[in-house]
């Protein structure tokens, strides 16, 4: 007789196996899940700032402090009468882009990307963060943050924008480092951020019609109008569709009834002091010339001019330290090349007008490309973050897109030099000259239908011949280009050349 067990007894013994079986495999991922959530995936884990670990030491860490470039303090911490810490800050005109970091509220801002390192739960030793991590009382001080800017120039900034609404981005096009990011309306974030502050002022802020929470620089949209021409001349020239030597025969006498595209007439108006003579990139950049760019838009095509907007970053996120809002060439449902509608939406498009949207910081980034002869670098405003033994982690300057090279960058750079040095191009960019400095940069009336005054624009950069600094200025609603926005880009790019030289 053959021995062994019973078959219900080697039945048993199988369950049993498959039972034991699951239970090690069940504990080896649960093991592998922790080591992924504390280990491999742990820095975004405590860099979110809804992460539970971060709320609780929001309570009890001292926030680091942030200053500008110079060492100014843009925000501290201080005690209310329990002991327990809050923030201050030294400026309303900071608060587009530091923002607020408030236990009621939460957090916004430059506070809000980088409530880690504030406070204290991101550690470049990932063992060290790990146990951070875990155990919340280890850190009781956070991490300081330097940043690329400048107070003055940023209390500037908000100052010229006065009571309009409107946006500020300054930066240095060979390093990214941002220099201003303004927006006004402002709000008192010391209200927000005081345990004690009226909480009425925060319900009122979030309806307020003027936005005054809305970071514009970044998240707000607008029809760029005339200062897109750049864009459709990098899109031009990289294509080869045209050469800085192009002219179109049609537009001289075009200029008196309208471009006819197609039933719609594309028109100008506004330069007839340039008849009979065609104009050429330089010259129609000097003065604003709808005609040619339509012409241009055409000659380039939908399909090559949304592939070029967005070799320089329209369509997608721009990698910033805050969260940004998409350019738009068009809504892209079109049937034609490039999602557009039509050859007339192409041809308005061309001109900045249509379905074209952009945010102030993507247009001051089409500056800083032509500035810095086709290269594009990340933009951040916090360069370094310094721990509270003083080790300094350095953010470092790092090249985002190379859409194009100097032979696209040059010609560019000569028309819009011209747009404002020109005996014409003053008219259209009146007050954005810099004394002294050779001065390029474009302006933009952009129309907004309806009975609204239309957006003012400028983009720029300076010296023209070496740049350091590329601006881009909208006050909303602020009527002609020339009128608003020139004088305050060349109003700050002169303060900004004055405190270089101090």
């Amino acid at each position: 007789m053959t021995g062994g067990p019973p078959r219900a007894d080697r039945g048993l013994g199988k369950s049993v196996g498959r039972t034991m079986l699951a239970a090690v495999v069940a504990v080896v991922i649960l093991a592998a899940g922790a080591t992924w959530w504390q280990v491999v995936d742990a820095p975004s884990l405590t860099g979110s700032p809804d992460d539970a670990a971060n709320v609780a030491a929001a309570r009890s860490v001292v926030r680091g402090t942030i200053r500008d470039r110079a060492g100014r303090v843009l925000a501290s911490t201080t005690r209310d009468a329990n002991g327990e810490p809050y923030r201050v800050y030294a400026s309303t005109a900071t608060t587009g882009v530091i923002g607020y970091a408030s236990r009621r509220y939460g957090s916004a801002g430059i506070e809000r990307t980088f409530d880690a390192e504030l406070t204290g739960r991101r550690d470049p030793d990932p063992v060290q963060a790990i146990l951070d991590h875990l155990d919340p009382s280890r850190r009781r001080t956070g991490d300081d943050l330097r940043t690329s800017l400048s107070l003055p120039l940023q209390r500037l900034a908000v100052s010229l924008l006065g009571n309009d609404r409107g946006a500020v981005v300054m930066l240095d096009p060979r390093t990214g480092e941002v220099l201003v990011d303004a927006s006004t309306p402002t709000y008192d974030a010391n209200t927000i951020a005081d345990p004690a502050g009226d909480p009425a002022y925060f319900a009122k802020l979030r309806t307020d019609p003027t936005s005054p929470l809305l970071p514009r620089p970044t998240l707000g949209l607008y029809v760029p109008g005339s200062i897109f021409k750049i864009v459709t001349a990098i899109a031009g020239l990289g294509s080869e569709a045209i050469t800085p030597q192009t002219t179109y025969s049609q537009q001289p006498p075009a200029e008196k009834n309208g471009l006819l595209v197609d039933g719609y007439r594309v028109k100008d108006g506004h330069h007839d002091f340039t008849q009979p003579k065609p104009l050429a990139l330089s010259e129609a950049t000097e003065v604003s010339c709808n005609i040619f760019y339509a012409l241009t838009g055409l000659a380039t095509g939908g399909a090559e001019l949304v592939r070029w907007a967005a070799s320089v970053g329209f369509g997608g996120p721009i990698p910033y330290d805050l969260p940004t809002e998409t350019s738009q060439v068009t809504n892209g449902t079109g049937s034609t090349p490039g999602g557009f509608t039509d050859r007339v939406e192409l041809a308005n498009a061309a001109y900045g007008q249509a379905e074209v949207l952009a945010t102030p910081l993507q247009m001051a980034l089409v500056a800083a490309a032509v500035a810095n002869g086709g290269t594009i670098m990340r933009p951040r405003v916090v360069t370094a973050v310094v721990s509270p033994d003083g080790n300094v982690a350095e953010r470092p300057a790092e090249v985002w897109l190379k859409p194009f090279g100097p032979d696209v960058a040059s010609p560019i750079r000569d028309a819009m030099t011209r747009a404002v040095e020109g005996r014409y191009g003053r008219l259209f960019t009146s007050g954005a000259k810099v004394p002294g400095v050779l001065t390029a940069g474009k302006s933009g009336t952009a129309e907004i239908g309806g009975s609204g005054e239309p957006h003012s624009w400028f983009i720029g950069f300076a010296p023209a011949d070496h740049p350091t600094i590329a601006i881009a200025v909208l006050v909303e609603n602020g009527g002609s280009g020339a009128s608003r926005a020139s004088p305050i880009a060349g109003k700050l790019m002169s303060a900004y050349f004055a405190q270089a030289a101090q």
